[in-house]
């Protein structure tokens, strides 16, 4: 086992500072919100976060998949100080720079999809979402989606609409946006399989939805907060393949799975098939707002002029902290390392739940990676007050974890790609720990 490297607890947790800034926290900020932590962050270096009392932590959570290249990576930071020095903001549709176009030629040169490519880039996840449905909506004069049970796109209308989990994120807040159609997406434990998921969406195309009114199919290769499920490949394909024989435009949501997260620059390139349109956010400027569409240049082009836009669209200093994240990820090889350090949880993981019968599932693809606990693993019921009380015994002990899944009952990971072995290993010891107070 490791010994303690980088974990430093100088008060109980949460801190006194933390509590007192938490109160103030509920005094002036809105209730919804929901915070979950109940620590107050001060600094954060590579895979560790130092809260305002000092306690120091091994982040396996990095801002929920924002930190693939570690929090304040040196080069990341000079290129935003560089940048701010130059200018902040001029609205590139109304005074372009430079930055915008270097950002898209560099993504075009990686993003999995062959021919020409064209970029267009915004604020938020959510943002990009919506954009590659209008996109997609403009090219086929269609209006139907197709999304994913278990999908999560974000939190705007409809975005919203087509995430999947109803608490917290849907509850209250109908009527909903028109022309949401919802599929099974496969999983390899709770089912159904790739081609039952297949067969369910041909049959909707039959029933609910007729494929010429569908403008758009949009999955993620990954699901996130769904739970960490890969897409199985038989299913990207099939996808592809109905894509292609009634003229729809497959969207590929790339925000946590793309900049190396799964062992590839991006997750599509695990199923040998294209997209047509890919959305890219989260990790992709290492902690600054920015989001993108990159896509075939025939429908990223065919749209009228000014159709998608928007004040902050592209901001500059993002723009500059993203092309450096792009050469952190080359210079330093971490779509290699992804793998790594997957292989390593994956490793511990799999130990895990051989000596716990309550991990039900072990999944996920690179650094990508989740366990699910159930009560029984004939009945597979799930367990999301495990899953709470492991996520606090470790955070008690010097690691931060986050929970996902529909039923709330998986704690995944998201460190940084930067991890050293040491803190890599420091880390998951104590998640160990946290996983044998509470289940055995």
């Amino acid at each position: 086992m490791a010994t303690t490297r980088v974990i430093e607890l100088r008060t109980e947790v949460p801190g006194p500072r933390s509590r007192e800034i938490l109160e103030r926290e509920r005094q002036t900020v809105a209730k919804p919100l929901l915070v979950h932590g109940p620590v107050v962050a001060a600094q954060a270096h590579g895979s560790t976060i130092t809260d305002v009392d000092g306690n120091t932590f091994v982040d396996f959570v990095g801002g929920v998949g924002v930190a693939n290249v570690g929090h304040n990576h040196p080069r990341v930071v000079q290129a935003i100080h560089e940048q701010v020095d130059r200018f902040l903001h001029t609205d590139f549709t109304v005074v372009p720079y430079e930055l915008y176009v270097e950002l898209a030629e560099r993504l075009g040169d990686v993003t999995p999809i062959s021919g020409e490519t064209r970029a267009a880039f915004f604020n938020s996840g959510a943002e990009a979402v919506e954009n590659a449905v209008k996109l997609a909506r403009l090219v086929t004069r269609r209006q139907a989606v197709i999304a994913f049970e278990g999908a999560f796109h974000g939190r705007t209308l409809l975005a919203l609409t087509m995430t999947s989990r109803t608490h917290p994120y849907k509850k209250g807040l109908g009527p909903f946006a028109p022309e949401i159609y919802r599929a099974p997406f496969p999983n390899p434990y709770r089912g159904p399989a790739a081609e039952g998921a297949l067969a369910a969406l041909e049959h909707m195309l039959s029933t609910h939805v007729g494929a010429d009114h569908v403008a758009a199919i949009v999955f993620e290769p990954e699901q996130g907060e769904g739970g960490f499920i890969p897409a199985d490949p038989a299913f990207v394909r099939g996808l592809r393949g109905l894509c292609d024989e009634h003229g729809i435009v497959l969207v590929a949501d790339e925000v946590q799975t793309g900049f190396g997260r799964t062992g590839c620059m991006f997750a599509m390139e695990h199923f040998d098939v294209e997209a047509d349109l890919l959305v890219v956010a989260k990790s992709i400027a290492g902690g600054l707002p920015l989001s993108g569409v990159i896509g075939r240049a025939e429908i990223m082009d065919d749209p009228h002029l000014g159709a998608i836009g928007g004040t902050f669209i592209g901001n500059p200093v993002a723009l500059a902290a993203a092309i450096a994240v792009l050469d952190v990820i080359a210079e330093e090889e971490l779509v290699d390392r992804a793998t790594i350090v997957g292989d390593v949880i994956r490793g511990r993981m799999l130990e895990w739940q051989a000596r716990w019968p309550q991990i039900g599932d072990v999944r996920g693809l690179g650094a990508m990676l989740a366990i699910e606990l159930v009560h029984d693993p004939e009945t597979k019921a799930p367990a999301p007050e495990l899953v709470s009380a492991v996520v606090d015994a470790a955070l008690q002990r010097g690691l931060l974890l986050l929970k996902s899944g529909v039923y709330g009952n998986c704690i995944r990971v998201l460190c940084p790609l930067t991890i050293s072995d040491g803190e890599l290993e420091e880390g998951l010891d104590v998640w160990e720990h946290a996983l044998g107070d509470v289940l055995s």
